[in-house]
């Protein structure tokens, strides 16, 4: 039996979105959901929400969305300054792709400290498990996080902008026309199954498990079971949805269909692999 003590999960941070951690991570989050928005961040950039809702369809939304990421972030070098073009400027669309290469390294790092500084919800793993504190694990993810080269650009109010037109644009139009009511159904591979029970048992299939606080799901059990040897279904809140393919203009993990979310406690239906 593992001691709790030990477990990230009973470190919650206070949060931006109004509803306690505990609560958000919770089983009782997942089964009744309410909306979810950053403090400040729809009436600091109101101007975009404005203009969103005179979008005739979700391209023309992607595209102004895009367009306003840019000159509010400056993430178009300016012509002909080379100065300027040598300059690193990281940005969302940096920070998801490195995290569709590799959601245990600096990028992933970087999205994990968000989601603790947003929702409260601390890691558990990155790397290797973040367990007690100190230790190599957390350190390591400690010094990546707060890493100073994707830090220059205010890159946490870049995410802000990112998580709130998901919410917007899941609202407005059908990204994810499988979605029921408050929920969607996901799977997500994996071969760390048994220290992420919580509740249940494999042999039963139902069972609660630990998800880190910022995971990929698969919109199939098929691409899920490239990633694992067990697979899990579950129903996702839409309020925890980060990122959803078709979300914005550019051609991020799109091949893998890809979607990120908020974390935390879920129950699931567990099957083997094919």
């Amino acid at each position: 039996m593992r001691d709790d003590h030990d477990q990230p999960h009973r470190w919650y941070t206070t949060n931006l979105v109004g509803v306690p951690a505990p609560v958000l991570g919770g089983v009782a989050f997942q089964a009744h959901p309410v909306r979810l928005s950053i403090a400040g961040a729809r009436a600091s950039h109101g101007g975009l929400f404005s203009l969103l809702d005179r979008a005739g369809d979700a391209a023309e939304a992607r595209e102004m969305f895009g367009h306003y990421m840019s000159l509010a972030f400056g993430l178009q070098p300016a012509e002909g300054c080379v100065a300027e073009r040598r300059r690193w400027k990281v940005s969302y669309l940096k920070l998801l792709q490195g995290w569709g290469m590799d959601a245990n390294g600096a990028a992933g790092a970087v999205l994990k400290g968000w989601v603790e500084s947003r929702f409260g919800l601390v890691p558990s793993f990155h790397k290797a498990p973040l367990q007690r504190f100190p230790s190599p694990a957390w350190i390591g993810y400690l010094e990546e996080k707060a890493a100073s080269r994707w830090h220059n650009n205010s890159i946490w109010q870049q995410l802000d902008l990112l998580y709130e037109f998901c919410q917007w644009m899941l609202a407005r139009f059908a990204l994810l026309p499988e979605a029921v009511g408050p929920h969607v159904r996901l799977w997500r591979g994996s071969t760390r199954v048994e220290e992420q029970l919580v509740r249940g048992t494999l042999r039963e299939r139902h069972c609660v498990v630990r998800l880190n606080n910022l995971v990929s799901f698969a919109r199939s059990r098929e691409e899920a079971e490239c990633f694992g040897d067990w697979v899990f279904e579950t129903q996702v809140p839409l309020a925890k949805l980060l990122f959803v393919p078709g979300l914005v203009k550019a051609s991020l993990l799109q091949g893998e269909a890809e979607v990120i979310a908020i974390g935390g406690d879920h129950v699931v239906e567990a099957r083997y692999a094919l």
